[in-house]
């Protein structure tokens, strides 16, 4: 295409000051860098080149070419990585992180299963609850649980995740079943490192501050206290849905839990999203959802 003659070279002096470093980065004469270049300013009717016998530099409407044709050149090389993407196996290193029970139970198996079907690539998982920069450690991807904080990186929301109330059918029997908000303060309820449990009245989401003879910063600790029926706890589904469904335990004020929140995966802002992470992001959307 003619609008394209004579681009490449531009943008390499541009980018180099030098019609002699151009002649040798596109592997052509300089006499030829030189004449495309002079052909693309005769076509525009525009100076874009100052040529002294020391140096090459840009003029205005040189500068404000050069911008818009190295973005049309970046646009064609993504456009040429996607493509070849398409053909390619994933490979090379997926560095992820998730929260450590999330993880265990929900993350790994299907990550675990991702591997199965490409053995190209090489896995780094660390589950830690602690949140890490995901562009200083050189994460990949990371797996985060309920509401996001404002920040640069991309988000896609693979699953949801609710919160339930529960206590074994013994505990009940003898504590009694809570029918409102204000019968928490009655019971013995299992803290995790806050004094208080998000939940819902009339539309609106209360933080309702609830007393207990247990504080832990480990959801499995205060599954297991709940199992011995000690209290009343406040976990997320995937710790309580096996006990619940089993009968083990039972949920409660469950007119009262709140919305259910995000499960998302965060990503460094990047032009091209590679196929290992937009895969995985696929595969983990897909088994989280039949998971439900």
């Amino acid at each position: 295409m003619q609008c394209w003659d004579g681009v490449t070279e531009f943008v390499t002096v541009a980018e180099n000051s030098s019609f002699t470093a151009a002649s040798r980065l596109l592997g052509i004469s300089i006499a030829q860098v030189s004449r495309q270049v002079s052909a693309l300013e005769n076509r525009l009717s525009t100076r874009l080149l100052y040529r002294t016998t020391r140096k090459v530099s840009l003029t205005e409407a040189g500068t404000t070419y050069y911008q818009h044709c190295r973005q049309l050149m970046d646009g064609l090389a993504d456009a040429e990585r996607a493509l070849n993407d398409l053909n390619s196996e994933p490979r090379g290193c997926l560095k992820l992180t998730a929260p450590t029970t999330y993880g265990e139970l929900r993350i790994a198996p299907l990550v675990n299963t991702f591997m199965a079907q490409y053995p190209a690539l090489e896995l780094q998982f660390l589950l830690t609850n602690q949140t890490v920069d995901l562009v200083a450690g050189g994460f990949d991807l990371a797996i985060r649980p309920g509401r996001l904080p404002d920040s640069t990186m991309m988000a896609r929301r693979l699953a949801s995740r609710g919160r339930y109330i529960c206590a074994t059918p013994a505990y009940l029997a003898t504590q009694g079943t809570p029918k409102d908000l204000a019968a928490l303060a009655e019971h013995n309820c299992l803290l995790n490192a806050r004094d208080h449990w998000l939940l819902q009245e009339n539309g609106e989401e209360r933080n309702v501050r609830v007393n207990g003879n247990i504080s832990c910063n480990s959801g499995p600790a205060l599954l297991d206290a709940a199992l011995k029926g000690q209290g009343l706890v406040q976990l997320p589904d995937y710790y309580v849905e096996p006990w619940l469904a089993s009968g083990e335990l039972v949920a409660v004020l469950q007119d009262y839990q709140p919305e259910a929140e995000g499960v998302w995966g965060l990503y460094p802002h990047n032009r091209h999203l590679s196929p290992k992470v937009k895969l995985l992001l696929d595969h983990l959307a897909a088994g989280l959802e039949t998971e439900r």
